[in-house]
This record gives C-alpha cells, sequence and structure tokens, in this order.
C-alpha cells in the first residue's frame, strides 16, 4: 500500500498485507489490466486508512457499519477528498467489497462483513423524449401516407412502423414480432405481447391507424408475394418478417432527413418513441397508472420517471415564462 503522507493514518500491517493479497489475486488469477488494478489499489488504500482512524487493525473485526459508513463518507466527501458521484463511489465499495469476498476465502475471516452492504445507486438518467414538432418532423420525413410507385411499399410500411411505434408506445421488439391478427383496424386496438409473457391491448391513435390501413391495403400484400407467407405485420423487401435491426435503420434514416440526432447521448433510437410517447401522455393529463398499463409495466415505479421529465419541462416552462422566476 502506498504511504502518503497528510492522506491519513497509516492502515495495520494485517491490513495492508490482506490488500496485498487480494491485488495478487487479481494480477495473477483475474488477469485484471494496470488501469484497473490502480483504480482498485486507490480505493481500497482509501478504505484501510478509513478504518485506520477509526481504530480497525484487521479485516476480522471490521462490521458492515464500517464499510456502510466509508461508502457513506465517499458521497459526502471530507477535506482530503472531493464527493465522489455515485459510480465512482459504487466502484471503490465493489472494490471494498471483493476484499471481504477474497479474505473469507483465504479463511482470513469468518464472515463476509461486506456481505450486506449495497452500493450506492446510480443516479437516474432520464429519459430522452422528443417534443411533439419534432416527433411530426420525423413521421413524415418516414414516407407519406399517399406515396405512390415502386418505392411506395417502403415507404408506406416506413410511415406505418414509426406511426405504430409512437401511436401505442411499443417497444420494438413487440412492433416487429405483432402479426395482423393482433391489430383490430376497426375497434383502432393492438394486442402486444410483452415481456414476462404479458400480452395487453392498447389503442391505436387515428394518425397511426391511417398509415396503418394504407399499409395494410396498399404495401404489405406486395411484400408479402416476394415471401413464403407469415402472419407478422411489417415485412421487409423479401416477404419476411422485418427485424429489429432493420426497424432501428429505418428510424435512423428518418431521423437524419429530419435533421435530428442519430449519434451521441441525445441521439434518436425506437426507445425514444416510446420515452416520447409516455412523456406526452402526462403532459396531456393522463393519470400515470394508466400510463403503466398502456406501456406494460409491471410496476408503476418504473413508469414514474416519466413523471420527472414532465417536471423538468414544467420548469423550463415556468423559468422562461414567469415574470419573477428569475432573480
Amino acid at each position: 500500500m502506498s504511504d502518503d503522507a497528510g492522506d491519513g493514518p497509516v492502515p495495520a500491517p494485517a491490513l495492508a498485507r490482506a490488500v496485498r493479497g487480494y491485488l495478487d489475486h487479481l494480477t495473477v488469477e483475474r488477469g485484471l489490466s494496470a488501469n484497473t488494478l490502480s483504480s482498485y489499489r486507490r480505493d481500497l488504500d482509501r478504505y484501510l486508512r478509513t478504518l485506520a482512524a477509526a481504530g480497525v487493525e484487521e479485516l476480522a473485526a471490521v462490521a458492515a457499519t464500517d464499510i456502510s459508513a466509508h461508502v457513506a463518507r465517499l458521497r459526502e466527501g471530507d477535506e482530503r477528498h472531493p464527493p465522489l458521484s455515485a459510480a465512482s463511489a459504487a466502484r471503490a465499495a465493489s472494490a471494498v467489497r471483493g476484499l471481504h469476498r477474497f479474505a473469507l476465502r483465504e479463511g482470513l475471516v469468518a464472515h463476509d462483513a461486506s456481505r450486506d452492504v449495497r452500493p450506492p445507486a446510480p443516479a437516474r438518467r432520464l429519459p430522452r423524449a422528443l417534443d411533439v414538432t419534432e416527433v411530426v418532423r420525423l413521421l413524415e420525413t418516414a414516407g407519406p401516407v399517399e406515396a405512390t410507385g415502386p418505392a411506395a411499399p417502403l415507404a408506406l410500411r416506413d410511415r406505418a412502423l414509426l406511426e405504430f411505434l409512437y401511436g401505442t408506445g411499443a417497444r420494438i421488439s413487440e412492433a416487429v414480432g405483432a402479426a395482423v391478427d393482433d391489430l383490430d383496424v376497426e375497434e383502432g386496438t393492438a394486442l402486444l405481447h410483452g415481456k414476462g409473457g404479458r400480452t395487453r391491448a392498447v389503442p391505436i391513435g387515428g394518425y397511426a391507424l391511417a398509415a396503418l390501413r394504407a399499409y395494410l391495403v396498399r404495401a404489405r400484400p406486395v411484400l408479402a408475394a416476394a415471401g413464403r407467407g407469415t402472419p407478422v405485420v411489417f415485412l421487409n423487401a423479401r416477404g419476411g418478417p422485418l427485424s429489429r435491426q432493420s426497424a432501428w435503420s429505418i428510424l435512423r434514416r428518418a431521423a437524419e432527413r429530419a435533421g435530428l440526432p442519430v449519434d451521441g447521448d441525445r441521439a434518436v433510437s425506437p426507445h425514444t418513441l416510446r420515452h416520447s410517447y409516455a412523456t406526452h401522455l402526462l403532459d396531456g393529463g393522463a393519470d400515470v397508472r394508466v400510463v403503466q398499463e398502456l406501456l406494460g409495466h409491471a410496476s408503476v415505479t418504473t413508469t414514474q420517471v416519466y413523471t420527472l421529465v414532465t417536471v423538468e419541462r414544467l420548469r423550463e416552462i415556468y423559468a422562461t415564462s414567469h415574470p419573477r422566476a428569475r432573480g
């Protein structure tokens, strides 16, 4: 272990030996890279100095509360260290837990004090949602519902696919897996087969329904004639089922034509349309539990992340609209 003057008490020899043994194990048995080992060494050095400051001289004397306090201190920071992000603190906690598991396997301790210590949860990233004008631009560049000519079948398919994704909130796997018999164009509903074998019926919006009708009547029979027959709604140029990758490509091309980002953190993805669907429903006053059912979430907790998006949007509107929002 390093002996950094002014970085806290020097760890007891028994603690330092345990860490050296663990790092040797990671080097020889796990073959970790030099950079990863360096990170582990720094994280464990700080952990041992925390233990030394508490008067702990061997791993067998460590309690779960010592580890929890160390992780909390990582997040809070101190006079020598700035606060760590949740992700960095989780990495440091992982190193500590690995050390204790190693000590248990090697017989250095009788039990793993870190077993019930949970690393800090990373900050939840808010879903990327398009605004309504961006969605309209994206859908319209996919292809016109009135398309004619040799390219019409694929253009009608592309428009119907993207309208379906946004109009129903379907996952990409649910869209490409949907069968013709899952659609009720008279009632305007679709049966979606989601995760865990769960099936749900969802309404299809009027624009999506018009695009689907145009595709089913004027385009799908043309595409199906090139294949061997399949019940799925969306077909490729050879008459077979459209793959998830192909659906992704359709969206990417439409996003490029619409001038929307296709690379980086704000890149438009199939899930972007699902996020936008949920966000726009909540913006329009839909109850979060109704949106939960429409999205096919097993728990409303999963859906509530979208309410954070709408709060952020309300905050933006307030900041730019209220005469006394800015000090």
